[in-house]
């Protein structure tokens, strides 16, 4: 469908490929600007985990279910890899395991498709789960990996083939004023600017970000490959600690009581915002994380003090004896701090920023942008 109309789209991450998508099934002419030669950003430095289980029922949960199918239609197009392997959150703990029957009955009746699995069924399934303690689990057959070192640059690249997106790669949008963009000393204009460049638009629109509730989040990652390099788990691995982490957790009654225990043993994990899962991507490399550091200025420097804590925690749920350290590194995305789960708005005549999904952008870029660009005009 064309409509004659153009847009312009700033950033290059998950956020600003998802609204480019959505405008040029709309029928725009889109461009996307990026600052770097490539992207990045907090895109290419997460789990790549699409994850349906964190998000509560209703809009969200609905939201990563269609997000979830629009990576599965461009990776089917295009041949990128991804492994619907769904998730399993163990249980080491009978307060964990209380929690997790109680997920269980709510996911079952509103829908989900959860099991409960015991230990020896678990061990039996699964490589690298730490049977030492391990009571049993709940698996989510929703969830769904990509790598997002490379799904980021396809899904680019699927954009330009498909739905002839152009690229502007390696200039820096300085300025925005309605339908027309400055990259220093050039322009170019559009019917419509949107601006996907995560707390990057604090630069652009200062006032705005000021006047949000809104603050920035640095999480730490590691990555391993195993020495034996066929193993592969077979499922995303979650320790207790994540059931703390998510909203849709919360329709559990007893975990308050888990989170004050919690809090009683592991204090420096939860001032860190430490909870602890496993990804694997096609080559078999194992990403592990993460932290959660809230602020708006950051140390650049990684801390061995959060790595060592999480891969001590790692080692509770985990077998990860032949696993071999071979990166560790940082990202940073904006975070609302009132509980809302995304940012839409028009700071001016035909400009609109798409923003603050803070850690699940993966998981609900695509679903968002269709909302997002279905009320603009056009």
């Amino acid at each position: 469908m064309k409509n004659n109309k153009s847009a312009i789209v700033v950033g290059a991450g998950i956020v600003g490929l998802a609204t480019a998508r959505s405008l040029s099934l709309r029928g725009f002419q889109v461009t996307i600007i990026e600052r770097t030669q490539q992207a990045v950003g907090a895109s290419i430095r997460n789990f790549g985990m699409l994850w349906p289980i964190g998000q509560p029922d209703g809009k969200l949960y609905d939201r990563a279910l269609r997000s979830k199918s629009i990576w599965k239609d461009i990776a089917d197009s295009i041949g990128l890899w991804y492994d619907e392997l769904g998730s399993l959150h163990v249980a080491h703990h009978q307060d964990e395991w209380q929690v997790l029957q109680e997920l269980y009955e709510s996911f079952k009746q509103n829908g989900r498709p959860v099991t409960l699995l015991d230990k020896h069924t678990i061990l039996e399934k699964y490589n690298g789960v730490n049977g030492n303690g391990l009571i049993g689990g709940l698996y989510s057959a929703t969830e769904t990996i990509v790598d997002p070192r490379v799904a980021i640059p396809t899904v680019a690249k699927y954009l330009e083939e498909y739905l002839d997106v152009q690229f502007v790669w390696g200039k820096a949008v300085t300025n925005i004023i309605s339908g027309k963009v400055w990259m220093g000393s050039e322009t170019l204009e559009a019917d419509i600017v949107c601006i996907c460049s995560g707390a990057d638009f604090e630069t652009l629109y200062p006032q705005q970000f000021r006047q949000l509730p809104i603050t920035k989040c640095k999480l730490q990652m590691l990555r391993f490959i195993s020495n034996t390099s066929t193993e592969r788990i077979g499922v995303s691995l979650c320790g207790g600690l994540s059931l703390i982490h998510y909203n849709s957790f919360k329709v559990s009654p007893s975990l308050p009581k888990l989170k004050a225990r919690y809090e009683a043993e592991l204090e420096d994990y939860l001032q860190l915002g430490i909870h602890v899962m496993v990804s694997q991507n096609q080559k078999g490399e194992l990403t592990v994380g993460d932290s959660h550091e809230y602020g708006l200025t950051f140390d650049p420097f990684d801390k061995t003090y959060i790595n060592n804590l999480i891969q001590n925690y790692l080692n509770q749920f985990a077998v990860t004896h032949n696993w071999q350290l071979v990166d560790s590194w940082h990202g940073i995305y904006p975070k609302m701090t009132n509980g809302d789960t995304d940012v839409f708005l028009q700071p001016d005549k035909d400009v609109y920023i798409i923003n603050g999904l803070g850690g699940a952008g993966m998981t609900l870029s695509f679903g968002f942008a269709e909302e997002c660009i279905k009320v603009i005009p056009g």
